[in-house]
């Protein structure tokens, strides 16, 4: 039946239709769901809209049903005959029901509309108070609340319309710091769920180490690379200087040492999980380094990258020179490749994240669609769209709208 098609009866009511709120709670258990709707059926309702959340195993079901006239039904049955019916199989089911009448659909909802996901470890009362209130102090209204993940921590999505989401954000942003929980503001749409490009920073992010200084313990000069990879993380040295500066001194290192520092490699909590889940979703997934080559090629081929880029350290005759080779990845050279990635990949910038933790990172976490500062360095922190601030890498998923059960519903697949 095409749209033209569709009898009145069945388009959706306007202001001034008569309908019924039907609302049942109680213990849940398999079936309540079509007893309501069989119940209902006798008094050739028409379904507008239906709610269902199920909370440590107590059922909230709402429907919303068009008012029987009293010509409708097997008997002739009127409203009344309808609110006894059900509060009598609500009762048989030891469930409560409660029957609002009014007219029409639900409000529409305002425009601007935006997903708000809020990271606790653990997401206090009190933190859920203060994020509803800085979205209703923007003029925006919670349509919908429900849970993504229980752990590693508790993340929870609002839907939230009638703010515009830069406003949201800017609100919540700070709310969300002086609180301690982690906030991300997206906006609704089509384009969440179209395909993506991820690009994640390497070192202290994707992997819990700071590969320079692997490579430095070996050479005996670590704090002193140490304390210079810091300055240049927090934005007080230019990284291209820093880079040749710490590289200098790895000058006469054996090659072998390159495999050793593989070896050496830490993987962030969950990246496995955060990377193995985008490829299933057909995800593109790439990682840009200041670091080198040596190192992001072994991640690319253990992980399934589609992309990496890093600098290179110059090996002559068995020996690191102390030099790097080819153009250098810097920050802008992160948001150059992040570019360069997207036009690839075929995704439009609009739709990549960039996942960082320093001053490096700002340009591209600024051109992405979505930056993700992650236990980032303040300056990161402050201006990236949102930031993690726990150690597990996968909770990245929850600000994309993936829950944990489809997570864990993933990996069950049998490749």
């Amino acid at each position: 039946m095409s749209a033209s098609q569709i009898p009145p009866a069945t388009a959706v009511p306007g202001d001034d239709v008569p309908t019924l709120l039907v609302k049942i709670f109680g213990k849940d258990r398999p079936g309540i769901t079509a007893g309501l709707f069989d119940t209902l059926a006798a008094y050739s309702v028409d379904v507008v809209d239906i709610e269902q959340v199920v909370t440590r195993g107590r059922i909230t079901l709402c429907a919303l049903v068009t008012a029987p006239s009293p010509a409708q039904g097997a008997t002739g049955s009127s409203e009344g005959d309808l609110r006894a019916t059900v509060h009598s199989w609500a009762e048989s089911l030891n469930l409560q029901a409660e029957i609002i009448s009014g007219r029409g659909d639900n409000r529409p909802r305002g425009t601007g509309r935006s997903h708000v996901t809020v990271l606790g470890h653990p997401l206090t009362a009190e933190s859920a108070a203060a994020i509803a209130a800085a979205i209703t102090s923007t003029g925006g209204n919670i349509d919908r609340i429900f849970r993504l993940a229980k752990y590693p921590v508790t993340a929870v999505e609002f839907a939230v319309s009638g703010a515009a989401t830069e406003a949201l954000r800017s609100v919540l942003a700070p709310e969300a710091a002086q609180l301690g929980v982690d906030v991300a503001v997206v906006a609704a749409g089509l384009q969440r769920r179209a395909q993506r490009l991820v690009v994640m920073d390497v070192d202290s992010t994707l992997i819990q180490d700071e590969v320079i200084e692997l490579f430095a313990a070996h050479a005996g000069c670590e704090a002193e690379v140490a304390e210079v990879t810091a300055a240049a993380m927090r934005g007080e040295l230019d990284f291209e200087q820093s880079l040749h500066a710490r590289v200098e001194l790895l000058g006469g290192l054996d090659a072998s040492v390159v495999e050793a520092v593989r070896k050496e490699v830490r993987l962030t909590p969950g990246a496995r999980t955060l990377v193995r889940t985008l490829k299933r979703l057909g995800y593109q997934v790439g990682v840009v380094s200041g670091g080198f080559t040596q190192v992001t090629d072994a991640l690319k081929e253990e992980l399934g990258l589609d992309f990496a880029s890093a600098n290179t350290l110059e090996i002559v005759d068995g020996k690191l020179t102390g030099r790097v080779t080819g153009a250098i990845v810097d920050r802008a050279g992160k948001a150059r490749l992040l570019r360069d990635f997207a036009q690839q990949a075929g995704v439009p910038l609009a739709q990549t994240v960039a996942i960082g933790d320093g001053a490096n990172d700002l340009d591209m976490l600024n051109a992405a669609g979505l930056g993700v500062a992650f236990n980032a360095k303040p300056v990161v922190r402050e201006a990236a769209h949102t930031a993690v601030n726990v150690p597990f890498l996968d909770t990245v998923l929850y600000l994309l709208g993936i829950t944990r059960d489809e997570v864990e519903a993933a990996d069950t697949h049998i490749e």
